[in-house]
């Protein structure tokens, strides 16, 4: 399939900004309006500097911050695929983006554990609807493998993540996988060190073990309501336990 070619887009009536940053907004603008659409090809980085009053260099700058977004790709050489044309964000980039930005914004734990409630509720009630038996094959191993992980604490937190991940993953529901794939991963290194230091590590680990088993049960019996509330439950008791904040 050859790319769409470059779109009627007027430039000069966007307002003046600065270096890369302008180029990004401009061209963030221009995808907002609908004027330029995935397999759109960008004008040439000589055409698009002089459009925005801009050096080449920034153009270039900005298109390597793009790329590794995921937003553009680029082709070198000639021929159809030659040039930078809009993409679709993979998701393995939209969960980076979403994962630096959750561990470097430093949340307040509060409302980061509100945002998973909300989150998590509704993946367990969409889970409890429509996963799969794979996805419930995925969460039960994964229950299975904390028992036997219940001394291993850095092992348990990896295990941790995954059913959560797993659960998002069962309800089938793209954006929220992977808004709860960033949100959790993010939080990895915080929920080791609060493991580690929480004093009586078994009482813990047993109680977690308990509460995900709630929540499979819940989700395996088709049970949509019970399957939030287990969610919801799971997390406020959790950040109590761990001392995190008012939240619980």
């Amino acid at each position: 399939m050859v790319p769409n070619s470059t779109p009627d887009v007027d430039w000069q009536q966007i307002p003046r900004m600065r270096a890369y940053e302008l180029v990004i907004n401009q061209i963030e603008s221009q995808i907002l309006a609908g004027a330029l659409k995935v397999g759109d090809q960008l004008p040439a980085e000589r055409d698009l500097a002089a459009k925005l009053g801009v050096s080449r260099a920034a153009v270039r700058e900005a298109m390597r911050a793009m790329e590794a977004q995921g937003v553009v790709r680029s082709g070198v050489g000639v021929g159809p695929d030659s040039g930078t044309f809009l993409t679709s964000l993979p998701s393995k980039a939209l969960t980076q983006f979403l994962r630096l930005h959750m561990s470097l914004a430093n949340f307040p734990i509060d409302d980061v554990v509100e945002t998973r409630i909300m989150l998590e509720r509704w993946s367990a009630r969409l889970a409890a609807r429509q996963a799969s038996a794979d996805d419930l094959g995925t969460m039960s191993r994964l229950l299975d493998d904390m028992d036997a992980e219940r001394d291993d604490i850095a092992a348990f937190n990896e295990l941790d993540t995954e059913f959560h991940v797993a659960l998002a993953e069962a309800a089938h529901n793209v954006l929220i996988t992977e808004m709860t794939t960033a949100i959790r991963h993010s939080m990895r290194a915080m929920v080791l060190e609060s493991f580690r230091t929480h004093g009586h590590w078994h009482e813990l680990s047993d109680q977690l073990r308990a509460q995900h088993r709630a929540i499979y049960e819940a989700i395996a019996a088709g049970d949509s309501r019970r399957a939030a509330d287990e969610v919801e439950e799971h997390l406020r008791s959790a950040n109590a336990s761990l001392g995190w904040g008012a939240t619980g």
